[in-house]
């Protein structure tokens, strides 16, 4: 399977729960596989199914993006 960093749509859903388990645990998975203060959310794009993470290094991160 061929993996795009990219999206093919004008717009993702990104989930913002700051509670959110992935999120939450992400930053000690990131700081103990990379060494790095970052975590990720979760993000779907639906133009094509697609589902994966996208790395964020705080919690106000892509979150002045957002489309009510």
């Amino acid at each position: 399977m061929e993996y795009s960093r990219g999206w093919d749509g004008s717009f993702l859903y990104i989930c913002f729960n700051d509670d959110c388990p992935y999120f939450v645990k992400g930053w000690d998975w990131m700081l103990k596989k990379y060494g790095r203060k970052r975590s990720y959310r979760h993000a779907y794009d639906p133009a094509t199914g697609t589902s994966f993470p996208i790395p964020v290094g705080s919690y106000t991160a892509l979150k002045g993006n957002i489309i009510e």
